[in-house]
């Protein structure tokens, strides 16, 4: 089989008239020869960095969608279904995503559970990291997020690095703002990327250290543009990611954004390529092909190298995408799950208190970070209560693993004039996260959920729209595009309930994240991210 057009030779940083010969999934020869089309062939985009479990979609589903944006292939974290299978849910992403022709390359999570002030559905230990490290299908050991861990020197941890190193596999990184003494150190311990950075001076600090810095754009953490001009001068070392990505933005598109935006910028496009095709494939040592003869026949067919239209994908030599319409069939999957808590009353939400001033967590748009504010208390009948005029709405944090009480804390800019949005895709843990106007609708959503055994919805009175995520509830059993449509409706109620978040559901699902600082909520109460441990909800 020969396929003509415009060969980019990314390496080479040239383009030339030519001919792919395929053979048995891989190229065979590569030839340059003069005839009229103009499209371009390059290789594959990669995702250098992606939670697919984000996507509320199983790998399989997510794949289809992807290919019709030219990506082929993805350094995949299963960190979330981790969260709540352990490594049986590892195994789970694995053999989905075999089911299809796209190229998952899945990690062993490193950080089940991130901290332990919060409750998972499981615990992965250095034991079973070297049990997954020695997996022909694990690449590499996923972000190190417990960074305190490493700086300190915690053995458990060390010895989960020390996995990696055994069997030869790149260790990930997740440190946001750090810098310093303290990033050398973190560095040292053999950790080589990091797609947390937020500003400029803190990637380019980490790029002279020495680590690979991924750009991240993302539903909710958007640094391309606060990175993107480092690329000219260290496109070697840089890569594309999203992260996570909710399915209404997957379906609207997927790496080549970010190489267009990049290209529009004026950065050469050889730059760009190499970072979005080729460095996730050597760093990760990637079975992906890049368009050389004796590799994988990964490649795609674009109309233009400045917005990637996408005209075929194929991967192994199979066409599985061409002009929109996706050819990866659906395949039967089971729908494991641990969704252990019963339904709530209002009562559970309700909180008793002679506060005059609380903590708030003030939510950043694009942005996981959060902030500390304080904030007069509202309290209507000796108890705490949203002040929807102030918009600081009330939070929950509910253990979906066992029947607990619920976590309450306070949290500003999501903006709700009325109802409640809820989520059981609650970074890491998923437990339930609810933001809401009052105690009603907030039971009334996180009922919602655990009725569906997983899910995100928006309520407001008798007015319903929920998501069902039956798959560990984190990800959905129907069609992508389907699921995507569904996302869509539900973004639309709450953005018509008053939010004001670009993406609140992606925001939602990280105000329970401890990791990332500062204030946060989990299951076992309000946290502080600067100093690592629980804080008080009312300012003494």
């Amino acid at each position: 089989m020969q396929i003509q057009g415009q060969i980019v030779d990314i390496r080479n940083k040239r383009i030339y008239s030519g001919e792919v010969s395929l053979a048995n999934g891989k190229i065979v020869a590569l030839t340059e020869k003069e005839h009229n089309v103009k499209d371009y062939i390059l290789p594959g985009f990669i995702d250098a960095h992606i939670h697919i479990e984000s996507s509320m979609l199983v790998p399989s589903e997510f794949a289809k969608i992807a290919v019709l944006h030219g990506t082929v292939a993805t350094i995949s974290d299963p960190h979330e279904i981790a969260n709540v299978l352990g490594k049986d849910g590892v195994y789970y992403m694995i053999d989905n995503g075999k089911k299809v022709p796209f190229k998952f390359h899945f990690g062993a999570p490193s950080c089940v559970p991130a901290t332990f002030f919060e409750t998972a559905g499981a615990v992965i230990d250095s034991e079973q990291i070297k049990e997954l490290m020695a997996h022909p299908d694990i690449y590499y050991l996923a972000e190190m997020m417990n960074y305190p861990g490493v700086l300190f020197d915690d053995e458990e941890v060390l010895k989960k690095i020390a996995w990696a190193k055994h069997f030869g596999k790149p260790v990930d990184g997740h440190a946001p703002g750090l810098r310093g003494e303290p990033i050398r150190k973190y560095i040292s311990a053999g950790i080589s990327t990091d797609h947390e950075c937020f500003t400029y001076e803190e990637a380019a600090e980490k790029l002279s250290l020495g680590m690979k810095i991924l750009i991240r754009e993302g539903s909710a953490a958007k640094n391309f543009d606060a990175l993107i001009d480092l690329l000219p001068d260290n496109y070697q070392n840089m890569m594309f990611c999203s992260d996570d990505k909710h399915p209404d933005d997957l379906i609207l598109g997927h790496i080549n954004q970010l190489c267009a935006r990049a290209v529009a910028k004026g950065i050469d496009v050889f730059k760009v390529l190499q970072a979005a095709c080729l460095n996730p494939v050597h760093h990760y040592n990637m079975n992906v092909g890049t368009l050389q003869v004796n590799e994988a026949a990964d490649f795609i067919i674009v109309e233009d190298l400045t917005h990637f239209k996408l005209k075929q994908t194929y991967i192994n030599g199979e066409l599985v995408a061409e002009e929109g319409k996706s050819f990866i069939k659906h395949v039967d999957f089971d729908k494991p799950n641990n969704f252990n808590t019963a339904a709530k009353t209002v009562q559970d939400f309700e909180l008793p208190s002679t506060a005059k001033t609380i903590r708030v967590i003030e939510a950043l748009e694009g942005q996981l970070i959060t902030n500390e504010i304080h904030h007069a208390a509202f309290l209507e009948n000796g108890k705490l209560v949203a002040n929807v005029a102030d918009d600081i709405l009330k939070m929950a944090v509910v253990n979906r693993y066992a029947n607990t009480p619920p976590a309450i804390g306070f949290i500003k800019n999501f903006g709700l004039k009325k109802g409640a949005i809820a989520s059981s895709v609650a970074h890491d843990c998923h437990n339930i996260v609810v933001v809401g106007t009052s105690d009603d609708e907030i039971v009334n959503a996180v009922n919602l959920i655990i009725a569906n055994t997983g899910g995100i919805c928006a309520v407001n009175g008798t007015s319903t729209k929920a998501l069902a995520l039956p798959v560990a509830g984190i990800m959905s059993d129907q069609d992508g595009w389907e699921a995507g449509h569904r996302y869509q409706e539900i973004d639309a109620m709450a953005k018509e309930l008053g939010s004001t978040l670009k993406a609140p559901f992606m925001t939602l699902s990280f105000m329970a994240l401890l990791v990332i600082p500062d204030l946060k909520l989990s299951d076992k109460g309000l946290f502080s991210g600067k100093s690592f441990a629980f804080t008080d909800l009312e300012v003494k």
